[in-house]
């Protein structure tokens, strides 16, 4: 079995443990799930060589449970746990605002236990009238609801792009092609994608088509012709196989990355111009001559234009910016200087500090930031004050031992309800950055949630605002504020809008990168790193700021480290 596989079957331990109101253990089955879910070896492969306790958060009865699937396939635990409950209220539990506590509540007071009876209630008013609940509740409850049946079908990038990666580098090296290229939505990076789409240019077919069938994760190929194959991966992910010919790859690529908007504007334009545009090339509409198709920029020079990124193409301005010479430089991976945001196993990270240090140095960082949550946080093992300062210590000890990397001792601090942040000013004081987050009281109305932001901003210490508006992809939407007051101040303040890289947030929004900017906003980027591993995530925060037009002298983590310590010093 694969860890993704072994990881999920620990998580649905822990989301039956806690609709039976289980404390603690939970959290233990999520740690463990999550650090085995981010190996890079499989499981089966390491225990061969080490004991399954030497990975962060395996104990010695989780690690037992993971010989058991290992050596079967199942886990009787899990079996026993579904008996109890009826399996429909995990389902339940994948609405937004609907916990463990409240999904037993649903059940044993409506007797709902599937999402169908739960929308069925909704619908009938029935909810608005248990204890606690009411109109409004039950409005939350329909839109959760909707935001399940929209997202039906939909990839998040961090999840899609890899699994693209690997199987466009399967093809390119089985088929020994020149011209491959990830298409659609995921090669301009959207936050979210359909199918996965690849586009590879040969002027052997049957050669890339076999390719791409014998790759080791295809379960069933669906489709397969003279220039389209169809097939459905082992984790029911999927990915649609073009092939031009060579002479056609650049009309094709260009046809199939810019969205539809965009493309409808190039097309007006060829016309204009006496030409016409598709997938085959651009040609003159009189004699039907070839004017370009082997490459894409040739097409939008043909047009008049300066090709823009792939990320751009979305018909927000980049055709008209592209016309006036006015296109940004974007910020790429390689501007990036370090990390501001990472956890340690101090909370709930699952490296040390030292290990932390190490990676961001191979990476090529010059600096990269601890910032482990505060003491109110105590379901992410929040730190106390006494504990913060032990981990400040830590940090300066490992800066003497690591060269070439500084650690930068930073804390992600919960903005409290009122505004106030998580600890004494004169503990805020020792601290090189602050990142203030909000992680509760997310149904504040907007007034109430703009002033608890703006009270955390009159915080002299407030460097970076975490996740800015709370949402978690394809889960939770965001909270209500006012973003023009918020970002302004911002602005006003010297405080950074962090675009939060982990997979499931990508917060800030690439359309809130371009308001940000608009307001001229700093952004920093933070990957909110929980393992080794999830440090690539930068590659997602970059490409989403790259969809919203930033630039490197937006981005707070573009400055090198000289730059960057005289900013947070003032």
């Amino acid at each position: 079995m694969r860890n993704s596989e072994i990881a999920a079957i620990l998580e649905e331990v822990a989301d039956l443990l806690e609709l039976k109101g289980v404390a603690f253990k939970p959290n233990a089955y999520r740690k463990a799930a999550r650090n085995i879910r981010e190996m890079k070896q499989e499981l089966e492969t390491y225990r061969k060589k080490e004991d399954l306790r030497a990975i962060p958060g395996v104990g010695e009865a989780i690690a037992k449970k993971v010989e058991e699937i290992l050596d079967t396939g199942s886990l009787r635990y899990l079996d026993e746990l579904k008996e109890e409950l009826p399996a429909g209220l995990l389902q339940l539990m994948e609405v937004p605002d609907i916990g463990p506590k409240t999904a037993m509540r649903l059940y044993k007071e409506l007797r709902i236990t599937n999402l169908h009876e739960l929308k069925a209630a909704a619908t009938s008013h029935q909810i608005r009238d248990l204890k606690g609940f009411g109109d409004k509740s039950e409005e939350r409850v329909l839109q959760g609801i909707a935001l399940l049946e929209r997202r039906s079908g939909r990839m998040l990038l961090g999840y899609a792009y890899p699994i693209a990666e690997r199987l466009r580098t399967h093809v390119q090296g089985a088929a020994r092609l020149k011209l491959i290229s990830l298409g659609g939505s995921l090669r301009r990076m959207k936050e979210t994608i359909g199918d996965i789409d690849l586009l590879a240019g040969s002027d052997d077919a049957g050669r890339v088509m076999d390719a791409f069938a014998s790759y080791q994760d295809v379960e069933e190929v669906l489709e397969r012709g003279p220039t389209k194959s169809v097939v459905r991966l082992k984790d029911g992910t999927q990915v649609d196989l073009r092939v031009v010919k060579e002479v056609e790859y650049g009309a094709a690529l260009q046809y199939f990355t810019g969205n539809k908007e965009h493309n409808v504007e190039l097309r007006s334009m060829a016309n204009d111009k006496g030409m016409k545009l598709n997938e085959y090339g651009l040609f003159r509409k009189d004699n039907n001559q070839v004017v370009a198709r082997e490459r894409e920029e040739d097409i939008y020079r043909e047009l008049g234009l300066r090709i823009m990124p792939p990320e751009l193409r979305e018909n927000r301005g980049e055709i008209q910016a592209s016309i006036k010479g006015l296109l940004p430089k974007l910020v790429e991976m390689e501007d990036v200087k370090g990390d501001f945001h990472v956890h340690s196993l101090a909370s709930d990270g699952a490296a040390t500090i030292e290990e932390i240090a190490y990676a961001a140095k191979r990476k090529g960082y010059e600096y990269v930031g601890i910032t482990d949550h505060s003491q109110s946080l105590g379901v992410a093992n929040g730190l106390s004050v006494e504990r913060l300062r032990g981990n400040m210590d830590i940090a300066r000890n490992i800066m003497e031992r690591v060269d070439g990397v500084k650690v930068l001792i930073g804390a992600e601090v919960e903005i409290l309800e009122d505004g106030g942040l998580d600890y004494p000013d004169k503990v805020l004081k020792e601290l090189d950055y602050v990142i203030g987050a909000v992680h509760s009281k997310f149904k504040m109305s907007e007034a109430e949630m703009t002033n608890r932001l703006l009270a955390a901003f009159s915080n002299e210490h407030m460097t970076i605002l975490a996740h800015p508006t709370g949402r978690v992809l394809e889960q939770r939407g965001p909270y209500l504020f006012d973003k023009e007051r918020v970002f302004q101040a911002a602005k006003e303040g010297g405080i950074c809008l962090e675009l939060n890289a982990y997979v499931e947030r990508l917060d800030l929004s690439d359309l809130d990168c371009i308001k940000a900017k608009e307001l001229g906003a700093r952004v920093a980027i933070g990957t909110d790193a929980h393992s080794l591993s999830q440090l690539d995530y930068m590659l997602y925060g970059v490409a989403t700021a790259r969809r919203g037009w930033l630039e490197p002298k937006d981005v707070l983590n573009c400055l090198p480290l000289s730059e960057l310590v005289d900013i947070l010093s003032r």
